[in-house]
C-alpha cells in the first residue's frame, strides 16, 4: 500500500466521528492528509502529530470543495 502526504491547513470546520458516536470538529491550522487507499484519508493535527481522524474520501472532498480544507502543497 502506498501512501501519499500532502500539508494542508482546516480552515472552516471539518467534522469526525469519536468513539461514542459523537462528532467533533477538526482544529482550524496545519494539518497533514494521508491518503491510505482509493477510499479512506488520514488527517493528522496537533502541535507533533498527536491527533488523528480517518475520514471518508467523499467527506474529505466536499471539505475541500466548500473550502474549508486547503491543500498547501
Amino acid at each position: 500500500m502506498t501512501i501519499t502526504t500532502h500539508s494542508a491547513r482546516i480552515t472552516g470546520p471539518v467534522p469526525y466521528r469519536v468513539e461514542g458516536g459523537n462528532r467533533h470538529h477538526i482544529p482550524l491550522g496545519p494539518c497533514l492528509i494521508e491518503q491510505m487507499d482509493d477510499q479512506s484519508i488520514d488527517i493528522i493535527w496537533g502541535a507533533s502529530g498527536q491527533r488523528s481522524a480517518v475520514l471518508p474520501r467523499e467527506e474529505v472532498e466536499a471539505a475541500k470543495k466548500d473550502g474549508n480544507l486547503v491543500l498547501l502543497d
